[in-house]
């Protein structure tokens, strides 16, 4: 008898440390089945089962710095709580939604909020959405207690380790997923896309951005996520008309206003002064002023341009009949003699002005944007057989930006004092 009480002792001592699994069996430090909605051992046993809890949950009343201390790994550091079954606390979708952006001011407010929604509650139940969601949060709060970067690897935080970590499962999570997509497999690409190209700007990997942006809405394209003609006058549905809209996401991500809003300084020739560093506003020459100026005049003419392309694009989630898709396709040309008179405008204006030196990082960034809405309306309703080469060719084009970019930042980093040498991480092949 007494042996019996010792080896059940011994086996409760044993037990592996619970740190997945629904809220109930978390509680109770039993082994969850993890079976969605609602775990089977709970329904069995009569419980109640009270869910998966957000990745978001715990982050305004504990510290990430504590949860990773020690190479913690995946979910550690979510201490069990009773949240309401799937139902995402307002404040974490508020959370999220700022934690979107860098290239923007920190307290722009996106209009993200049913995209935050969306991706936290995937996160409940999808363990790639999961691990990026957790990415960005570690990231995040390493560059809000850090700074815009550490200057040195041996400065960087646990949270930032804990956060590349928590990105390289997600991007193999996915690329597991990836090997033989449905419609819940690329419903998760598009999802972790929106974070990993959050998680590239928070890095300040531009180049790196860039390639989520291009394969996210290739894979829009290619999986029908909204109707399109296949061939003169033949309009065919939406093949997975429930994927995440990446292209509307990424659009309100750039409309926002951008903080590199000072232009570069010429270079010393004793070395003293960077190419790209920062000097006062009262010694810029007059042409690097005027541009200054002009910047957020283009920003609010793009800004309106993209806003009619959210219309347009909500009409072409919305389309059923052919005469509409015809009118649609003649506002969706008039939308791109629009982007082509705001670059004509754009040039116009620089060569009038005749900087000598490099453009602002403003200005790079309103390019960028405009290659984005570009390329978002060409593939808009149409699946011709030339589409795929002019796409490749604007594509190359916004690679081409997103580096100039890349490399920008990182003289403005570098010339105050914040640059990193952080590496950048892969995108899923």
């Amino acid at each position: 008898m007494a042996g019996s009480v010792v080896a059940r002792k011994r086996n409760i001592e044993c037990r592996t440390k619970v740190k997945t699994g629904c809220t109930t069996c978390r509680i109770r430090k039993v082994k969850c089945d993890e079976n969605k909605p609602f775990c089977q051992k709970c329904v069995n046993t009569g419980r109640t089962c009270d869910g998966y809890e957000s990745p978001f949950r715990v982050f305004t009343s504990q510290p990430i710095n504590s949860a990773h201390a020690g190479g913690i790994k995946s979910d550690v550091g979510l201490q069990p709580i009773r949240p309401t079954f799937i139902k995402i606390a307002p404040q974490d979708i508020d959370l999220l939604n700022r934690y979107f952006s860098t290239k923007t001011l920190f307290d722009v407010k996106l209009g993200c909020d049913e995209e935050a929604r969306q991706v936290l509650q995937a996160s409940l139940t999808d363990p790639p959405i999961r691990h990026a969601v957790l990415s960005l949060r570690a990231l995040r709060e390493d560059l809000e207690t850090s700074g815009d970067g550490p200057a040195s690897i041996a400065q960087q935080t646990p949270s930032y380790h804990y956060g590349l970590q928590q990105y390289s499962i997600a991007l193999g999570g996915l690329a597991s997923n990836l090997s033989s997509p449905g419609s819940n497999g690329l419903k998760s690409a598009l999802l972790c896309c929106q974070i990993f190209i959050s998680i590239e700007q928070v890095q300040k990997n531009y180049a790196t951005m860039a390639q989520h942006i291009i394969r996210g809405l290739r894979i829009m394209h290619e999986y029908r996520a909204r109707p399109g003609f296949v061939a003169a006058n033949k309009l065919v549905p939406a093949h997975h008309d429930q994927l995440p809209l990446l292209d509307v996401f990424i659009i309100k991500l750039f409309a926002a206003p951008c903080k590199f809003a000072d232009p570069p300084a010429t270079a010393d020739v004793s070395g003293t002064t960077s190419s790209m560093c920062l000097i006062s506003p009262h010694q810029q020459p007059v042409e690097s002023r005027n541009l200054r100026t002009i910047a957020p005049d283009m920003q609010t003419e793009l800004t309106r341009i993209a806003a009619s392309t959210l219309e347009f694009l909500g009409k072409v989630s919305q389309v059923e009949s052919v005469g509409v898709a015809l009118r649609l396709l003649s506002e969706k040309a008039a939308l791109l003699d629009s982007l082509e008179s705001w670059l004509l405008d754009l040039e116009l204006v620089q060569t009038e002005i005749g900087s000598p030196g490099p453009e602002p990082i403003s200005v790079s960034f309103l390019r960028f944007f405009h290659l984005i809405l570009k390329i978002i309306l060409l593939g808009a309703l149409d699946s011709s057989p030339g589409l795929y080469a002019e796409l490749r060719t604007e594509n190359d084009r916004l690679q081409g930006v997103a580096n100039n970019v890349g490399e920008r930042v990182r003289a403005y980093r570098t010339c105050s004092g914040t640059s990193s040498g952080r590496g950048e991480r892969s995108i899923v092949r």
